[in-house]
């Protein structure tokens, strides 16, 4: 319909173009109405004032349909060409939306994947540590059935030793009641004795008189422990034993200090020094049992009097001969000495005398105890009772005072003599005494130079060389070396002993377990110069 509207439009405005003269004037109007018409609403008025021809008005009606159809289609057409413009943001945010959840699922692919991996190795750790930790529970179940029947069996033993105790005790009970009614008996007897020897001497004065200084002579024996009360007396004593102990006792020579040219003239004094405390030895202990009538003063001098006696001996083949003499000492010094209250009848009215003691080994006087400590490992042979010295001594080592008495009595030989692998369970006990000296402080160094002898060395390698030596004991012994391999000079005694090749084997067959052992003797073959390289652990053992 347009293409036919366009036709007439063009046949109508062809002879108004050709025309002239008015026609063409009317055909400009008509031209310029049609334009106006076009563009404007209100030309239907001018038509109806018939300017324009009504076929020239249809087409410019149907043009202005047309018109107002293409601007309805133009405005869908620019609504529609914005929805697109809309739309193809939309969809370039969610692509770029989906690229981003692209790279985040191939990155969580990635971390899935490392994460499964790691999953699978703990799972594995854990299959292996479960494993492990169920072989160590058997084990320690294994042991817990070994010890509870150990335990059962000691409870059993304990059992039938209280038994026998309370038997014992029983028997020792009923002697004692039977010893003193044979001592009443005695008294009696020896009563009616002198009864009936006065009663036969009587005529003679002389007789009578030999009588009374007899039992004038039986008072005192039955009264060992009275003591003369001249206090000047005991300190001359003290002043006296102090002088020995620090000037001619305390002068112990050790293994290998001894000059050849010296070695007889110093033999000789020695066996007379030894000669005069194997005399002197049971005098002393004798006099233990009268110290708590004495001034307190006195007990420090007598023990350390004893302790160098002791120490004299150590050389000497005497030791072995005073068995009894040194075992009572010793307990005597462990359990200290108890009088009891004595009923003095000397006077008209009689006296009651209240228990003394003197402590020796439970003294609060920390030299007393320290020097009774060594006395009592020097002499007794009871385990329970060397133990109780080892814990004390241990105790005691804790303390500054305490360590400048174990430097200034010499102790190390003492506490070398319970190095036996016979001795298992004073074994540890007497490497903590040593161990305690190895913490820093003032006596470290004096103490390192005590035991940098080849008494000790010789001690440690027979200790070295036992099988299946106990592992803290090995720590403990290992720590003490490794602080003695710090000084140059005993190198020799390390090589001398063979101590060197001992820690090399013990290097090479310890487990990577013990962690502590190997930076331990590692650090002690780095110091004697057997390994190379940086020892970044040296001080593991400090």
């Amino acid at each position: 319909m347009t293409k036919q509207s366009l036709k007439e439009i063009e046949k109508v405005a062809l002879p108004i173009k050709v025309a002239s003269g008015p026609r063409a004037e009317w055909a400009d109007d008509s031209r310029d109405a049609a334009l106006h018409h076009t563009g404007c609403p209100n030309f239907r008025g001018s038509r109806k004032q018939g300017f324009i021809p009504p076929q020239i008005t249809q087409i410019y009606d149907e043009l202005f349909q047309i018109h107002l159809k293409l601007q309805c289609e133009s405005a869908a057409q620019q609504n529609f060409a914005e929805e697109l413009q809309r739309r193809e943001r939309f969809l370039a945010e969610r692509e770029q939306l989906l690229f981003r959840h692209e790279d985040a699922l191939n990155k969580i692919k990635g971390v899935e994947e490392e994460v499964l991996t790691r999953f699978q190795i703990m799972k594995e750790q854990h299959s292996a540590e479960v494993e492990h930790l169920t072989e160590v529970l058997k084990e320690r179940h294994k042991e817990s059935k070994r010890l509870r029947s150990s335990f059962d069996a000691l409870k059993e033993l304990n059992d039938n030793l209280r038994k026998q105790l309370n038997e014992v005790c029983e028997e020792n009970r009923k002697m004692e009641i039977q010893a003193k009614r044979v001592q009443a008996r005695l008294d009696n007897l020896q009563r009616k004795y002198e009864f009936m020897t006065i009663q036969r001497l009587k005529g003679n004065p002389h007789a009578v008189h030999e009588v009374k200084s007899m039992k004038q002579e039986k008072v005192p024996a039955l009264r060992t422990c009275k003591v003369p009360l001249n206090g000047q007396v005991y300190e001359l004593l003290t002043v006296f034993m102090d002088w020995i102990s620090d000037h001619h006792l305390s002068k112990v020579k050790h293994e290998g200090s001894d000059v050849d040219g010296e070695k007889l003239r110093l033999a000789s004094q020695r066996s007379d020094i030894q000669e005069k405390c194997v005399k002197l030895l049971p005098v002393l202990t004798e006099q233990l049992q009268c110290l708590p009538l004495v001034s307190a003063r006195l007990h420090e001098p007598l023990v350390r009097f004893i302790y160098w006696c002791l120490r004299q001996l150590d050389a000497g083949a005497q030791h072995s001969t005073m068995t009894s003499t040194l075992r009572r000492l010793g307990e005597d010094i462990f359990k200290g000495v108890i009088i009891k209250g004595v009923q003095d009848n000397s006077s008209e009215c009689s006296v009651v005398i209240k228990p003394k003691t003197a402590a020796f080994f439970k003294s609060s006087n920390l030299p007393v105890r320290f020097l009774s400590t060594l006395i009592v490992l020097k002499t007794v042979t009871q385990a329970d009772y060397l133990a109780q010295a080892f814990d004390s001594l241990c105790l005691d080592l804790k303390t500054d005072e305490g360590k400048a008495l174990f430097l200034e009595y010499q102790a190390v030989p003492v506490i070398l003599g319970h190095l036996r692998v016979s001795s298992k369970g004073l074994l540890s006990n007497a490497v903590d005494s040593l161990l305690q000296m190895t913490v820093e402080s003032k006596a470290l160094q004096p103490f390192l130079e005590a035991c940098s002898n080849s008494f000790f060395f010789r001690t440690c390698s027979v200790l070295l060389r036992t099988p299946k030596l106990d592992l803290q004991v090995l720590e403990k012994l290992s720590i003490i070396l490794q602080k003695l391999s710090k000084i140059k000079s005993n190198k020799k005694l390390f090589e001398l002993f063979t101590i060197h090749l001992m820690l090399q084997e013990l290097q090479r067959t310890t487990h990577p377990e013990h962690a502590f052992l190997c930076i331990n003797l590692n650090s002690t073959l780095f110091n004697l110069g057997l390994t190379k390289g940086s020892c970044p652990a040296s001080s593991a053992g400090h």
